[in-house]
């Protein structure tokens, strides 16, 4: 350990580009964006094909109205994000030889008491059974109960909420209560007639969201990585906490209330809601896990109009709940966190077995009864989705339907207006080689065509007669006097007096005719279609299982990994122990009460910039971790009072710094604000950064000033006893 602390590395210049590295990468996850790369079309279609061959993907066919596919080049975005960016610096480093097998190691299976792989087996495991909750409707069903409770008292509904959001955060962590109570506060104040903006709703479900996973080390990944870096016993973790956890969500809301989003637009004294009528409050509630369950009404929720209102108002007025689901999850999830709690405390260290011991068996419990519930109600969630679909089926052709007619009907009237302006006269001065007589029809020459004619698409009549034939009798051939089209696919013009019918030529929807094509041509079966049909086949099978699967923080693994070697790095090449010499400087300085707020202001800002509060928590941990080495080569013990002041105020930061300035301060962040997109509301970043400001501001002073009092109260001056 004392190499480690060799802070001469940093001179080397693999430490100075590991260092870059690292500081490139944050900003990356700050701000993702799309790197193109150019390769030879003959290439990409040789890829294409020889994949097609063996049948994994469609076969491509060229289409002549697509013009780019006349370049030489084509162009494919790679993302850099969260997920490949972390990744992409690592073998980066590894190319240079700036890390090795070591850090790759350490970074991974464990050094220093932080056992990656553990973490995640434990945060995934647990999280599978608390998302399964999520989608029994559980904590739609309750949040509908205290909205029933908060009735139209707007003040005391936001308190019921903020209570509500509070509790159960507390329990089953931050992310179930986004990712069901952001879509019902979506709901919510949409079919409100008088709450302007949802501004004050969302952010308040937010930040509590965050501070109530504080409490409990399952609530947050950034709770493990502490709890295990410095050995802390889950129930000494949460004594801890638990006091100034509780006081920043009791100050904070009266600030929210009153002086924050003091507002009436924003959170009204009477809330005015829509009314449900009768029948849609007796009809049964549907499962929103099978796909297409609720027919068209998704898509008309996504169009955003009145009737999309009416459809969310049913959504959130009558929830659905699978109570046998919702039991179960509950009896599971209580029976987990007792059992961690249990074993945790009754250890020498806190860590003597691995905690995903405990939640692995849980999870597969939970799986096993998603699965069998699903397959004993297949029949009726499959017919359920097969009724949806031709719902949808058939709204999205009536749509394309009517959307055809208005087409037709506005060449109708553009060819109409055309031959007003040309008048009759124009027919009579045509000359032979532009006009021929042809039964009583006089064939117009077209200036659009070198040929005099203008040509319609092969299959305009079967087109223009699929639309007749659907029964809409508002569309109406208009009596005018031009042309009609002769079995040569001509537009001719008539030579009698009377008004003839027009049949109008539309412009060819290049995407539509490719995918005609393309189905054409890729009637057999592929890779691509066999998986689609399998998760189809899937969705209306176990749709909880599928669901839950499809909300998992899968890409918190690699990203989660890459972190850990990449701060790892930092601590062979010498730069961990910069900062951890830079840290004892301040606490020399500044006491226990600079330790608090300087740790504190750190983590909320670092949160931020070094690869959200994962990346945070991994990196502090590391420099408390060389700080107490530098104390004990010199000798000079941290005192107990300064050390776990240290420990807990990072705790805090690193939990409420989710809610600061940025959206990839947490993955919450980012998938709080892609909830909300699909609701149609849109939170900017300079909006959520300065809505947020005031407070985290305000929690932080809280939290930290709590924990001042309560360190001198509960710690001593004494050594720290590593």
């Amino acid at each position: 350990m004392a190499e480690d602390l060799d802070t001469s590395k940093i001179k080397n210049w693999r430490s100075i580009i590991t260092l870059i590295v690292f500081v490139i990468t944050n900003i990356i996850v700050l701000f993702p964006f799309s790197v193109p790369i150019y390769i030879p079309r003959w290439l990409y279609n040789a890829t294409l094909d020889t994949l097609s061959a063996l049948r994994i993907i469609p076969s491509r066919k060229l289409s002549p109205y697509n013009q780019n596919e006349r370049s030489f080049l084509v162009r494919l975005n790679i993302p850099l994000n969260f997920v490949t960016a972390p990744l992409a610096a690592d073998l980066f480093l590894l190319a240079i030889l700036a890390i090795g097998r070591k850090e790759v190691h350490d970074g991974t299976l464990g050094a220093d008491n932080i056992s990656p792989i553990d973490i995640m087996a434990f945060f995934l495991t647990l999280a599978y059974i608390a998302i399964s909750i999520d989608a029994s409707g559980l904590i739609r069903w309750l949040a509908f109960k205290v909205l029933q409770r908060g009735g139209g008292v707007g003040h005391r509904l936001f308190f019921y909420l903020y209570a509500f959001f509070f509790g159960l955060g507390s329990f089953i962590g931050n992310d179930p209560i986004i990712l069901s109570g952001t879509a019902f506060l979506a709901y919510m104040t949409r079919v409100s007639s008088n709450i302007v903006h949802p501004r004050a709703w969302i952010h308040s479900q937010f930040a509590v969201a965050n501070i109530a996973s504080a409490i409990l080390v399952s609530s947050n990944p950034t709770n493990l990585v502490l709890a295990g870096a410095f050995e802390i016993k889950f129930i000494v973790y949460t004594a801890n906490m638990i006091v100034p956890v509780v006081a920043t969500a009791i100050v904070m809301f009266p600030f929210l209330l009153y002086i924050i989003f003091a507002d009436e637009s924003l959170i009204p004294y009477s809330i005015q809601m829509h009314e449900l009528s009768e029948e849609a409050k007796a009809r049964k509630p549907v499962n929103p896990n099978i796909p297409h369950a609720r027919g068209n009404a998704e898509e008309e929720e996504e169009m955003n109009n009145e009737n999309g209102k009416l459809l969310s108002l049913e959504e959130i007025m009558n929830p659905f709940l699978d109570k046998g689901g919702a039991a179960f999850g509950a009896v599971i999830m209580a029976a987990t966190l007792i059992t961690l709690l249990a074993i945790n405390a009754s250890s020498q260290s806190g860590q003597d077995r691995p905690v995903f011991w405990v939640t692995l068996p849980a999870a597969f419990i939970m799986f096993c009864w998603d699965l069998a519930s699903g397959w004993i109600h297949r029949h009726e969630t499959r017919e359920i989705a097969a009724k949806g679909r031709r719902e949808v089926e058939a709204a999205r052709a009536e749509r394309e339907r009517q959307e055809s007619l208005r087409n037709l009907q506005e060449q109708a009237d553009n060819a109409s207006v055309r031959h007003r302006r040309s008048g009759t006269q124009d027919i009579s001065s045509q000359s032979p080689s532009q006009s021929s007589v042809d039964g009583g029809k006089v064939s117009h020459g077209d200036p659009e065509s070198s040929s005099g004619t203008r040509a319609l698409p092969d299959d305009y009549e079967k087109r223009l007669s699929d639309l007749e034939y659907s029964g809409d009798e508002t569309f109406q051939r208009m009596p005018v006097s031009v042309g009609v089209m002769d079995n040569s696919h001509k537009l001719t013009l008539s030579a009698s007096p009377e008004p003839l019918e027009v049949t109008p030529t539309f412009a060819v929807d290049e995407e539509k005719r490719d995918n005609m094509d393309l189905k054409e041509t890729n009637s057999h079966q592929t890779l691509v279609s066999l998986t689609k049909d399998l998760h189809r086949w899937l969705q209306e099978t176990f749709p909880t299982v599928t669901v839950v699967v499809s909300h998992m923080p899968f890409p918190l693994v690699p990203f989660a990994l890459s972190m850990f070697v990449l701060v790892q790095a930092l601590v062979t090449k010498g730069w961990v122990p910069v900062f951890a010499y830079g840290w004892d400087h301040w606490v020399n300085k500044t006491g226990t009460v600079g330790a608090i707020g300087g740790m504190g202001f750190l983590s909320v800002i670092l949160c931020n910039f070094a690869g959200t509060n994962i990346g945070t928590t991994i990196l502090l941990s590391r420099v408390i971790q060389a700080w107490q080495q530098i104390h004990l080569n010199n000798g000079i013990p941290i005192s107990d009072r300064t050390f776990w002041a240290s420990v807990y105020s990072m705790a805090i930061g690193v939990n409420y710094g989710a809610f600061s300035t940025a959206f990839s301060a947490s993955l919450a962040g980012l998938l709080w604000r892609d909830i909300l997109q699909r609701k149609h509301i849109r939170v900017g970043s300079i909006e959520f950064a300065r809505v947020n400001l005031p407070i985290i501001a305000i929690a932080m002073a809280v939290g930290c000033t709590v924990l001042v009092g309560q360190i001198y109260v509960m710690r001593k001056e004494t050594p720290y006893d590593a």
